[in-house]
């Protein structure tokens, strides 16, 4: 089995400046695609593009703004871009198969578990997947957005071994290249701190609604499950499989992390914590550094309403999330033990495990 491939296609890529979908420019992703596919590799596509591809059909004339106006409009386009992609792959004798994700998708774990034997089977089927968001069902506020972070937990949730989103500039630079001619490309990058968050710029195209901090924001997430990303250009014959292959048009994250199991990633990325667990500084480093569980004498304090089973986000003292994990106690359990030893804890209280969180049950958060 080859490696496990997922590339993200925006809008600016894939339609025109005034909406509508580029042919041309589908055909040539659906050939990139297609070459990668025969060389062995499992290939995943997210793709954005149905509002843009459908807001002109239906008679708007620009992209709606108003949330039943884009949904109207996904609901056109999503059949248009499809059409678009299986005629494109049907000339290289390839089936591809639609599957459309919410936030809430990801948030139950039935659900998502659920979305994933549908992807492994049609990889083992030798189908493409195309995913993207289910626009015309989805909440403004529970939104993807720009498909950019809906890329990087496809990547993450499949394992896949690389990211690659592509967009309509080749990478990060130090500063915005269409006006700073002494701005220079950031080839790779090992760690995303604040430093490359900041150089990260604003706003996308008209068509879409990304721009580079979305796609660093993605790496991030894609980084943190083990997934090595790739943010650049793709405009060429090859250019795909350069980018795979380490020869890209843009910049590398690198990982040291490992693949998280499912389980984990529903903990770090798509639970709702229903409370908050303060803890100092050697708690911290327990957690963070050392891969250890946490006990009672390592909190300061608890907030919010809270039962076992229930995920709580941790943070230190400094008030800056740490992560997340499922507790082993009540709240009001928590508030009671705070920063008492194992033998007071048992003596007060009465519970299953002494620890509050087990490490198998954590995930940190990149700090």
């Amino acid at each position: 089995m080859g490696e496990r491939i997922v590339v993200k296609i925006g809008s600016s890529s894939l339609t025109s400046a005034e909406g509508g979908l580029n042919r041309s420019r589908i055909e040539y992703f659906a050939g990139e695609l297609a070459s990668l596919h025969r060389s062995g590799r499992q290939v995943l596509l997210v793709t954005s593009g149905a509002v843009a591809a459908g807001f002109r059909r239906i008679g708007y004339p620009a992209r709606p703004k108003q949330l039943h106006e884009k949904q109207a409009a996904a609901a056109v386009g999503q059949a248009l871009l499809m059409q678009a992609y299986q005629e494109a792959f049907g000339r290289s004798g390839i089936v591809v198969a639609q599957i459309l994700l919410t936030r809430h998708d990801f948030s139950n774990r039935q659900r998502i578990h659920n979305a994933l034997m549908t992807i492994e089977e049609l990889l083992r089927r030798n189908v493409i997947p195309i995913i993207n968001e289910n626009d015309t069902v989805t909440v403004e506020g529970l939104k993807f957005g720009d498909n950019d972070n809906l890329s990087a937990l496809v990547a993450n949730l499949v394992k896949a071994k690389k990211l690659i989103i592509l967009t309509d500039t080749d990478g990060l630079y130090t500063g915005d290249p269409r006006r700073n001619p002494d701005a220079k490309r950031i080839d790779r990058v090992t760690e995303i701190d604040e430093r490359i968050m900041a150089v990260a710029g604003g706003a996308g195209s008209s068509v879409g609604t990304g721009g580079m901090r979305s796609k660093i924001e993605a790496a991030r997430v894609a980084t943190r499950g083990g997934v090595q990303a790739f943010v650049g250009r793709a405009i060429g014959p090859g250019d795909l499989l350069a980018a795979v292959e380490g020869r890209g048009r843009g910049t590398y994250f690198d990982t040291d992390y490992d693949n998280l199991s499912v389980k984990k990633q529903w903990i770090g990325f798509h639970s709702t914590p229903n409370g908050r667990i303060t803890v100092d500084e050697g708690a911290v480093r327990a957690l963070v550094s050392e891969g250890r569980s946490l006990l009672p004498a390592g909190i300061i304090g608890a907030e919010g309403e809270f039962n076992p089973g229930d995920v709580v986000e941790v943070a230190g003292p400094d008030g800056v999330p740490i992560g997340r994990g499922v507790v082993n106690y009540a709240s009001w359990q928590v508030q009671a033990t705070a920063g008492l030893s194992t033998e007071e804890v048992r003596k007060r209280v009465d519970v299953v495990r002494i620890e509050v969180i087990h490490r198998d049950e954590w995930v940190s958060f990149p700090r």
